[in-house]
This record gives structure tokens, C-alpha cells and sequence, in this order.
């Protein structure tokens, strides 16, 4: 059976959160820990004008996602946001070939530009179609696109192919798994955790003789994550493991902290 190792990290740009300092470099040091086979990123700088030129020493000359994919990942980059010095948006680094890509805008409303890419990996075994997601701050927003995602892998992963869908949800409450199990049969990396890492909550509806909620890891902040923020949705695999990896080290790169899990093809 093959086996996968995944994670799914929002990287803030690749500047601090508070200083907007570049930290492109360090992250690409400290991502090399993930030791991932895919990586679904979030926040990614296509192009940035103004730090290119003004700090330039730290600031690589090639784009961020092909940077961070070295010379060991493939890479796609899906565009949301435009602006006059540069552009942000998604993408994908896989250590195996993206044979096919493609980028829905799901933006909901002028103030956010938000989007899904899908990319096609060659297995050595079969073809797995991941989904690189980064939902809105807005509740509706979430939902409508929620359903505009949902919609797109109907049409773009046939029948029961395995499928992972990862990236930074806004989604707090914990609203959105419901629609997104029953419409594509996806289970979440963290829903089938040990009692023993089951959180307070979870404990407590057991307790009471109640099936507790699934519910995600916390990922932000990075430093003591308290949100539920990001998430991995799969289908065709077992999840064999899956870690926040959080603290200091973590926090100085980028205000979420990376999911990584370890799969294995069902």
C-alpha cells in the first residue's frame, strides 16, 4: 500500500505577522521539517515589486512557490489577488508530477479574493486530485463557498478517486464538515483521533453517554494555537497520523501553524 505524507500551511505571505519583516527564507528552512511528499500552501507571493527591490537580499528573486519547492517538489500556483506591485494566492508542491491544474475563483465580494486549486497528481499507482483551498472571513461567505468547492470536485474528481482537500478554512465554529462529508464522502484528519488526544469537549459528551462532534485541531496562532482554522479532507486513504506543529519555532515564520499527516491509500 503507498503511503503519503501531507500537510497544509498558510504562510502569511512569507513576512512576520506584525512587522511584515520578510521571512521567506527561514520559512523555507524550517518547512524543510515538514519533510512532506505535498504541501498545500496558502498566502503564497507570486510577485512582490516593492520588497524585491527594497530588500532584496531577503527577499528571493523567483517566485515564492517555486523557491519553496526547491529542487525535490513540482509546483502550481493558482492567482486570487492582484494588486499594483505584485499578486498572492495558493499552491501546491508535490514531489510527485502535476500532470493537471486549474484555478476557480470563489471569491464571494470585492473585499476578498479567494480561490480553489485543483491539481491532478501521478501516483505511482493511480492519480489523486488535490484541492488547495483559503475560504473567506465572512460566515456566508464560507458556505456559498463551501458549496462552489464542493460543486467543483463533482465535476473535476470522477467517481470515488481519492481526493484530499486542505488549506485554511476561517472556520472557527466548525460549521462546514458536515456539508463537505455528506456531499463527498471525505472524512477530516483529525476526526478519528485516540481517546487519549480528544479534546475537553469531545470528553465530556462522551461522558454523557453522547457521541461527541468531530473536531478539528486548533491552529492559530501559531505560538498557542486557540482557533480551528485549517483543516485536510480525505478520501481513498486511511490517516494513519496527524500533528499540529506549533510553538516558537513555528511562530517566528507565520501566524498558523502547519497540519502534517501521514496517509495510507485505501
Amino acid at each position: 500500500m503507498m503511503r503519503l505524507r501531507i500537510a497544509t500551511y498558510n504562510i502569511h505571505k512569507g513576512v512576520s505577522a506584525l512587522a511584515g519583516s520578510p521571512r521567506v527564507r527561514d520559512l523555507k528552512k524550517t518547512m524543510s521539517l515538514l519533510a512532506a511528499d505535498v504541501i498545500f500552501l496558502q498566502e503564497v507571493q507570486g510577485r512582490h515589486d516593492w520588497l524585491a527591490t527594497t530588500r532584496a537580499e531577503q527577499w528571493p528573486s523567483e517566485a515564492q512557490y517555486d523557491y519553496l519547492a526547491g529542487d525535490y517538489h513540482h509546483s502550481a500556483y493558482g492567482k486570487n489577488a492582484v494588486y499594483d506591485y505584485g499578486h498572492h494566492g495558493n499552491a501546491l508542491l508535490s514531489a510527485y508530477p502535476i500532470i493537471a491544474q486549474s484555478n476557480q475563483d470563489i471569491s464571494d465580494h470585492a473585499l476578498e479574493h479567494r480561490g480553489v486549486l485543483h491539481c491532478t497528481l501521478q501516483m505511482p499507482e493511480t492519480r489523486v486530485h488535490c484541492y488547495v483551498v483559503h475560504l473567506g472571513l465572512f460566515e456566508g461567505s464560507r458556505r456559498r463557498q463551501t458549496q462552489m468547492l464542493i460543486d467543483n470536485v463533482l465535476h473535476s474528481a470522477p467517481g470515488n478517486s481519492p481526493i484530499i482537500i486542505a488549506g485554511d478554512f476561517n472556520d472557527w465554529g466548525n460549521h462546514l464538515s458536515d456539508a463537505l462529508r455528506e456531499a463527498l464522502g471525505v472524512t477530516e484528519v483529525f476526526e478519528n483521533r485516540p481517546l487519549k488526544e480528544e479534546g475537553i469537549a469531545s470528553r465530556i459528551s462522551r461522558l454523557a453517554g453522547r457521541t461527541p462532534k468531530p473536531q478539528p485541531a486548533r491552529t492559530f496562532p501559531a505560538a498557542f494555537p486557540c482557533l480551528p482554522l485549517d483543516r485536510i479532507y480525505v478520501r481513498g486513504f486511511r490517516v494513519e497520523s496527524a500533528t499540529v506543529l506549533h510553538g516558537r519555532r513555528w511562530a517566528k515564520v507565520s501566524d498558523h501553524a502547519p497540519i502534517v499527516a501521514s496517509l495510507q491509500m485505501e
